[in-house]
């Protein structure tokens, strides 16, 4: 029995409270067939075209001037954030997005390490970042400040967008699946249309909340480069 709503989203389990729901991040590793690595199939090609599209739209996005392979960390984040809001999705599976504790790991070390290199390497075109062009001389002051707060938050946003969706999501799912104790058959029926349909649409959020993730991150990363 669920002491309160939220308890849903409780990495700890009955087993000498250890945090062990947290193992649910690597069973998208697990749950991949071998065959999948050595055998060409139709699961094999879809997700290589995926690759490629993304590398390319990536890749746009940086830059010609972009060094090769910089693409790769946004796939490989995409691919992680992707894998995990859809294991979320079945029954009994810890949901390891809906938590700051991931999603800020994500995004922390990796807008940390984007300031650090542009501070270090093009200090010059970080300070011009600060001021936008055409901004009045009275204005600069205001604006330096604002665009560093903005610069300041950007991880901040990252991670409670993908954190507050992934919640947004569940929560809904689990208020309507409570209320099916108490109905008629009639409503019943329309109370199981309404959770697939918002079990669609959370598939939709899960693809659309990493592709966000993934792309923001390669924004972000274009600005120091």
């Amino acid at each position: 029995m669920m002491t309160n709503l939220f308890s849903i989203f409780d990495p700890s389990t009955t087993i000498f409270n250890f945090s062990i729901n947290w193992i649910s991040t690597f069973i998208g590793l697990s749950i991949i067939p071998c065959s999948y690595w050595f055998f060409q199939s139709r699961f094999n090609l879809i997700w290589n075209n995926i690759i490629f599209l993304l590398h390319s739209e990536f890749k746009t996005l940086l830059g010609p001037q972009s060094p090769n392979g910089s693409t790769f960390i946004f796939i490989s984040l995409f691919s992680l954030i992707l894998f995990n809001n859809f294991l979320g999705l079945f029954p009994y599976i810890f949901t390891s997005t809906s938590h700051l504790t991931l999603t800020l790991s994500l995004a922390l070390p990796m807008w940390l390490t984007f300031m650090i290199f542009g501070w270090l390497n093009h200090t010059q075109h970080m300070f011009a970042h600060l001021v936008p062009q055409g901004t009045p001389a009275a204005l600069m002051p205001f604006m330096v400040c604002i665009e560093t707060v903005s610069n300041m938050i950007r991880p901040g946003t990252l991670a409670v967008r993908l954190t507050a969706n992934m919640i947004a999501g569940h929560l809904l799912l689990t208020l309507l699946g409570n209320t099916g104790n108490s109905l008629s058959i009639m409503f019943i029926s329309l109370l199981i249309f309404g959770q697939i349909m918002l079990l669609m649409l959370e598939f939709a959020v899960a693809i659309i909340q990493s592709y966000v993730f993934a792309i923001l991150s390669t924004l972000y990363s274009s600005e120091v480069i």
